[in-house]
């Protein structure tokens, strides 16, 4: 179940707002200039999709995106239950960054925590099989994709290099809670 937690930036033990309601989390995060939305696919999707398969089931909804927001790149990215080198991937998303673009993640399996830092807040954001979530350029935030993690997303790029971090030098990302 998709759930927002929002907390003061310096205190991550009491949560200012905890949902699971995708309505209520659409409407904190549109307060932010966060999109979220939920996406049903017009196919059946299994372990034996192709990523082009996955594409063509959202088609509608990526064509949509595309014309309102400019993305000109698509792709599907895909991580495995168990795979050797997650500890080492995890770490890659786990500080504090800034995008040149919008970082736009379509979970079609598993989920994700997407935690951002905006006035004086952290929203930490667990996506699930379903959830959207456009995160606008220069945004500071931090992903975590859990200690085993399983997931499927599609991600729209307009910056054709696809995505490029550059860390904001903070260690706030350390003092929240994780995916476990």
């Amino acid at each position: 179940m998709s759930q927002l937690t929002i907390y003061a930036d310096n205190d991550a033990n009491k949560a200012l707002v905890s949902t699971s309601n995708a309505d209520d989390i659409a409407q904190q995060l549109a307060k932010v200039n966060v999109r979220f939305e939920q996406w049903q696919a017009n196919a059946d999707i299994n372990e034996h999709t192709t990523h082009e398969q996955i594409i063509s089931a959202y088609k509608n909804d990526i064509d949509r995106l595309k014309t309102e927001n400019g993305y000109h790149t698509v792709d599907v990215i895909s991580l495995a239950k168990g795979n050797p080198a997650s500890s080492e991937l995890r770490k890659k998303f786990l500080f504090e960054h800034t995008h040149s673009e919008d970082e736009v993640r379509f979970f079609v399996k598993g989920q994700g925590l997407f935690c951002l830092h905006l006035d004086n807040k952290v929203y930490q954001v667990l996506c699930q099989q379903g959830d959207l979530i456009s995160v606008p350029e220069l945004t500071p935030h931090w992903f975590d994709m859990g200690s085993d993690p399983e997931f499927t997303a599609i991600r729209l790029f307009n910056n054709t290099e696809g995505w490029v971090a550059k860390s904001t030098d903070s260690s706030i990302a350390e003092q929240f809670p994780l995916l476990s």
